[in-house]
């Protein structure tokens, strides 16, 4: 297990991981300690515990949003599957037509 050192919103962190896991969570840190600046300039110093839950809250928002849109997009690749689909059974069957021989006048 790997220590690290860790800096969210003004304050020293030590905490523990995988080793090798180490450089992911100092980017996690910054993400954190970059929400936390915000609610810190929004709300100002003072009572921790709801600074870290209003970055929570923050976070959990951005979170939501990501989702939201990976799922739209899910929803939206699934109808453009069936619109190409319908399209290629279209095409297969006009193609059936044009190869069936016509009768002779």
């Amino acid at each position: 297990m790997a220590q690290v050192k860790l800096e969210v919103g003004g304050r020293q962190y030590e905490v523990m991981c995988r080793d090798g896991e180490e450089e992911r969570l100092k980017m996690l840190a910054r993400l954190v300690d970059s929400r936390a600046s915000d609610v810190i300039r929004s709300i100002g110093r003072g009572n921790e515990p709801r600074e870290l839950l209003l970055t929570a809250l923050l976070l959990a928002d951005e979170l939501d949003e990501a989702r939201g849109a990976a799922a739209s997009a899910r929803t939206e690749d699934v109808q453009r599957i069936a619109v190409m689909e319908h399209c290629a059974e279209r095409l297969e069957s006009l193609a059936s037509r044009l190869e069936k021989p016509r009768p002779a006048s």
